[in-house]
Parts: C-alpha cells; structure tokens; sequence
C-alpha cells in the first residue's frame, strides 16, 4: 500500500492516524481489490485536517474517497453493495483523478523517506550528562550498601558523610569540591533522600551528616523506566515525551492485527524496537517538569500517558475486571522528574487539577507532595478525549505538541462526539444517550445535565446531530442517559 501517489491515475484515497484499529479495518477490506491506495497519515499531516473537514463534515477517521467520490467511514465502505463496489473499483481502474479529487501531502515518498530516515537518526542521539560517569564509579565502589539507624533497616542507601568521604578520599576533591558535587547529584536527581536524620529541607548542604540517600534508580518503587541510570544530559520535556510517544505508537500500528480488533503484545515486547524505546524511557526520571507552561505539560502528560498504558499491557498484560483495572491504573508508572507518576496520578492528579478519581476517596497529591507543583491549576475536561486507556470504548490514540494542544484537543472531542458509540440523539423520546466519561467525570463538565448537555453541543463539529441535539435541548426537559462502556480489552493474548 502506497503512502501517497501523485500521479493522474485513478486511486483510493484513505485518510487515517497511526494506531487506529478502525482505519486498518478498512485498510484491511481495501487490500484485496487490486487498486491504487493512497494512505495520508492525518497526524503526519495536520494541514490536511481543515481540508479533509470541509470536503467530509468528519474529523473523524477513516474517511474514504474513491477517486473523487466521497464513500465515508470504514462502515459505509463495508456496507456496499457488492455491485456497487464493483463499479467503482472499475472507475479507479479505468479513469484518470481529475482536478476535484482530494487533496495529498506536497511531499514526494521519495523525500518522506529521506525525511523519517533521519528523524530516526536523531531520535537516539544522547549527549552524556558529566556526572554520569561519577555515579557509575560510585556503583561500583562498595559505599552503598544497608545502613541501620535503630532498628530500620535501609537497603541500597548511603550517608552524606559517606558520599563525602569517597569524593574526597578516592576521586581526590577538597571538601568544597566534594560538597558541590554532592548538591549537584541530589539537584540533578541522580539521588534522592532515602531517610531523613536531622533536619533538611531538601538540599544536600542542609543534610546533616547521618542523613540517607539513595540513588534515584535505587529507590524502592515500581517504576518501569527505574533500575538504570539516566545518563543523558536532561532532555527537554516535550521534546522526549513525543519520541516516546512516537515511538510506542508505531510499534503499536505494526502489531495491531490486519483486522484492527486485537494486538499482539507478547510480538510487540520482543521486537527490538521496543528495547530501543524502553532505554530511552528511562531518561524521563531526571526531566525537567518544574518550568513546563500548561500548553507543555498537557501535551507531555497526555503523550506519556498513551505510551504508559502501552508499556503497561507489555508488562502487565491487559486488565480483564475491576480489581485488575484499579491496580493497572494505580500501579503502572513512571519515574519522571525524580518523582513517581502512577496512570491515576497523571489523569487525576496533573491532567484534572488534583481532583479525585472514579472510586477515589482522596485528592492524589497531598500539600505538602512535591508533584502537586506540577499539577494543572484548573481541570481540562478535553483531556477525556485525548487519554487512551486501552480498551476499545476509548478515542483513537495520537501524539499531542504543545504548539497546537489546544486546537488538538478540540478535535479529539469532536471525533469522539460523531460516535455513535459515545452520543446518541433520540429526538422522539427527547434523550441524550452519552458515554459513560461524562457519567465518571461529570463535574468536570459543568456537573448538571443542563451544564452537561450545553457543553457536549458545544464542542460538536456541524453536523445532523448537532442540530437534533440543539433541537433536544430547546424543547426542554431532555432525558440524559448514559451507554454502556466497552471495557474488553484489544490483546491478542
């Protein structure tokens, strides 16, 4: 299947994203019918979105155009009429694209392959922090070890007049030196204070001299990316947040199965890509997040977010209950920043502001937390749209960039709003039928029906329903009910 052809012969043009299920469906009906197919890659190309909106109504995808002729989403492609089919395979075939005929990227394969060839170069490019090699000597060099203080112990730690000591004594520094050195590896969160003896506000000058450390790969959580050293020089937050995302992303579209309904995690864990995207992960445990504006930190949140739930699944496997889902997303985490970032703590506690969960019976950061200095001030309820839990009741997953989080977010919505499996108009019975989301998080959107139903109308793109919902709300009283939700899960194993 071509990416793009820029040619006058006829073709079937396929509007679509990485990683969505719906789109290799259709991909999958199209194959066989031995016609050209151009595949436009929506979230490659965002300048196509305005476009392909005005000529669709849809900002969903797919969307299918056979030459000129606009058939629609993946369902009205496979609910043709086998002879009406026919004939318009025979009309690609046979006659050339005219001038009305949608729009492709300007950029030639040719030069997109030049182009992705060295996205991939660069992708991988480290420049080695200068404390790096310092911490892998101290590994090595029998300081760390279990410490006692009464009657804890605490494993894998070391004093701050230890640490002294062996700066001083064994790589030569004056106690000057030796306590820079020790502020910069705590600010740099090469390590973290295990347990406080005396008082300390954190930093290492503050310390006093029994006072434990750890080295943050040492510190006793659950982290996926922990166990390692994060030896790069800190890259910048959104910067690595859209590799990764990439990265999981289309290591998710080439193990999604060729009928879009499952994938196959267990291929997808040993594909070496994935070692590849694990060592780079690590990197995000001394990120800088303190100085990340909002438009930032949504779209690192939201891309670390996808790519968590992913590495979760290969980790994990795919919750199938209640109790499994809870401890999925209560459990599977991150070490980012210095600081542990649970599923649940990034949704609940960075994305909404610090508002409680489904099921929660607290706030996720405490005052005195330290990642309640990175959490959203107010609660962004397009987040909803944008976060991928990974079953298959949940909208399309996509990279986010802070230059257009806004604009972005918007358009999740959207997409999200033309499913029928997420709002239904019944103007009969005057009832909104709506996706249990806005059930589960129902004060983030205003908190009422009336709140609620206002809202929905308007982050709708226009549309028939739009207007039906629009009529629904006018007349007055509107029923608000809520559908079932797909929690199945989409592992092949």
């Amino acid at each position: 299947m071509e990416k793009f052809i820029n040619s006058d012969k006829g073709r079937v043009t396929i509007y679509s994203i990485q990683g969505c299920p719906h789109c290799q469906q259709a991909k999958a009906f199209l194959a066989p019918l031995g016609v050209p197919i151009c595949d436009v890659d929506l979230n490659e190309h965002p300048e196509l979105q305005a476009p392909v909106k005005k000529l669709t109504g849809k900002v969903t995808v797919p969307q299918i155009f056979f030459n000129s002729r606009y058939i629609g989403s993946k369902e009205k492609l496979q609910k043709l009429p086998p002879e009406e089919l026919q004939k318009l395979v025979k009309m690609v075939k046979e006659e050339p694209i005219t001038a009305d005929a949608p729009p492709l990227p300007e950029l030639k394969q040719s030069q997109a392959a030049a182009v992705d060839a060295d996205q991939d170069e660069k992708q991988f490019a480290c420049e080695k922090d200068g404390l790096a090699d310092l911490v892998a000597v101290f590994k090595d060099a029998n300081v760390i070890g279990t410490q006692r203080k009464g009657l804890i112990l605490c494993k894998k730690s070391f004093s701050k007049d230890q640490l002294l000591a062996w700066l001083m004594n064994d790589r030569g520094m004056d106690e000057g030196q030796a306590r820079r050195v020790g502020h910069e590896l705590l600010l740099k969160k090469y390590m973290v204070i295990a347990r406080k003896h005396g008082e300390s506000d954190g930093r290492f000058g503050a310390a006093s001299g029994d006072t434990l450390f750890r080295l943050l790969e040492d510190d006793p959580h659950s982290a996926l990316n922990s166990g390692q050293t994060a030896s790069c020089s800190p890259l910048e937050a959104a910067e690595l947040s859209l590799l990764l995302r990439e990265m999981i992303l289309k290591l998710f579209s080439e193990h999604l199965s060729a009928d879009g309904k499952s994938v196959d995690y267990k291929g997808m864990s040993a594909n070496p890509a994935f070692q590849r995207y694990s060592e780079l992960a690590i990197q995000l445990q001394r990120v800088k997040l303190l100085s990340l504006s909002r438009e930032e930190t949504l779209a690192f949140f939201i891309n670390i977010y996808n790519a968590l739930v992913i590495h979760g699944y290969l980790r994990m496997g795919a919750p199938t209950n209640i109790l499994q889902r809870y401890r999925f997303f209560n459990y599977v985490s991150y070490l980012i920043g210095g600081e542990v970032f649970t599923l649940q703590d990034i949704e609940n506690g960075v994305l909404r502001g610090n508002r409680k969960g489904v099921a929660q019976l607290r706030r996720p950061f405490s005052k005195t937390d330290p990642r309640l200095q990175v959490a959203l001030k107010d609660v962004e309820p397009l987040i909803h749209f944008a976060l991928n839990c990974g079953a298959k009741g949940c909208p399309p997953i996509k990279t986010y960039t802070p230059q257009g989080i806004d604009k972005q977010l918007r358009t999740a919505a959207e997409a999200f709003l033309e499913n029928d499996d997420a709002c239904v108009v019944d103007t009969g019975k005057k009832e909104v039928r709506l996706s249990q989301i806005f059930k589960w998080y129902k004060a983030d959107f205003g908190g009422t029906d009336e709140k609620l139903l206002n809202w929905v109308l308007k982050h709708m793109s226009d549309s028939p329903k739009k207007s039906s919902l629009k009529g629904v709300i006018s007349a007055g009283k509107p029923k608000v009910s809520y559908l079932p939700y797909d929690w199945s899960s989409n592992s092949s194993h």
